[in-house]
């Protein structure tokens, strides 16, 4: 992501991801397509691809400083050199509760850029919650590279800082939570405070989006992930019991080294069996230096044939989930002019009368376009 400030000094911010060599690809060419069009800009790097190899973002045409992660939302680093880092484009604000991550899982570089786990403390979470309720955001999604590992002083999990924050700011009227490690919710040793939240908690939204990243057990132990296919269905099981209409998506990745047609039909089996409506798939890439890039790869081109097929499942799960609520009022997050989210988090296409971004307003349910709702506002 790149930002332009503009002062007395031209300055482009360059905000690089690692989780997949094409995301730093693309901010290798868009710091040089900067300094093309703007030879005379100060260049400044920051983000996870910078923190693995600083010299090499340094030696870039243009680059005049690489600021780490840890620095980059701190407001005296910028001093005069930027207004500040751009404000959200979002109605829902964004509260990072934690950073870092503990596990090696073999396809991913992330913990060679942000480290271990961190987690920030609940009193903290709290006075951040509040300043954001005190500027009129009324949805917050938690975020972290693995929120499920959150941990606080007494050793009390997640959940526990949920109840918490919810408690303590009576101003969130939405509380999300962004991608989640399955463990965090198996149905024997998972946190027994979000599954709480979840049975009673209504403004715990309903929604889980989780890390599964396979549906075949074998691909899931190759890739070192902590959970298995049985785990992820029976806490599938479980939350639909206690919200019928639970917005579930997944992260995936397709074509992972080893996998075999018939390892990648057990994900496929897996994903329609379970009916999971928001997948967000990913072919995958090898990055240098992790375990997985030594195993035995899929060719590229079965990758994307696979990503594609993935992708057209979770489009028909997508669809049967979004009939279910054709003819019912939800209410929704006024995000756009015209659109916004149900708190199961499924798009809905607003028409009638609008009101204004980061309003909460209740929509009739009409009909289904582009894998959206069509909600009316009357």
């Amino acid at each position: 992501m790149a930002h332009h400030a503009r002062g007395k000094d031209d300055t482009i911010i360059v905000n690089t991801c690692a989780v997949t060599t094409t995301a730093e690809r693309q901010a290798r060419q868009a710091v040089r397509r900067a300094h093309r069009e703007r030879p005379d800009a100060k260049i400044i790097i920051t983000g996870c691809a910078s923190e693995i190899d600083a010299a090499r973002w340094s030696a870039l045409p243009g680059v005049t400083r690489v600021i780490p992660n840890a620095d980059k939302l701190k407001p005296e680093i910028w001093g005069d050199t930027t207004p500040g880092l751009p404000p959200s484009r979002h109605a829902r604000a964004l509260l990072q509760v934690q950073q870092g991550c503990d596990h090696r899982c073999t396809f991913c570089i992330i913990p060679f850029g942000r480290g271990d786990s961190r987690s920030t403390p609940t009193e903290e979470a709290i006075t951040r919650a509040q300043a954001l309720c005190e500027t009129g955001h009324r949805e917050i999604v938690l975020t972290g590279v693995d929120i499920a590992s959150w941990s606080g002083a007494n050793n009390e999990g997640l959940g526990a800082m949920c109840r918490s924050l919810l408690r303590a700011v009576p101003g969130i009227e939405r509380l999300r939570l962004s991608s989640i490690d399955p463990v965090a919710l198996d149905t024997k040793n998972g946190d027994p405070d979000l599954w709480w939240l979840l049975e009673n908690e209504p403004r715990l939204m309903p929604h889980l989006h989780l890390s599964l990243q396979a549906g075949s057990d074998l691909i899931l132990k190759r890739m070192k992930r902590r959970h298995t296919t049985a785990c992820v269905a029976d806490l599938i099981s479980r939350a639909r019991q206690m919200r019928p209409d639970l917005g579930i998506g997944a992260d995936l990745i397709a074509g992972f080294p080893t996998e075999t047609n018939t390892l990648f039909e057990e994900t496929l089996s897996f994903i329609q069996d379970q009916a999971i409506p928001f997948l967000h798939v990913f072919p995958y890439s090898e990055r240098p230096g992790t375990p997985a890039a030594r195993m035995p790869a899929v060719p590229n081109s079965e990758r994307q044939e696979r990503a594609a097929r993935l992708r057209a499942a979770g489009e028909t799960n997508r669809d049967a989930f979004l009939a279910r609520f054709i003819g019912k009022n939800v209410t929704v997050l006024v995000e756009t002019p015209m659109r916004g989210h149900s708190p199961e988090f499924a798009p809905v296409n607003l028409s009638g009368n609008i009101p204004p971004r980061g309003t909460i307003a209740l929509a009739s349910v009409t009909g289904i376009e582009n894998g959206a709702l069509i909600g009316k506002i009357s």
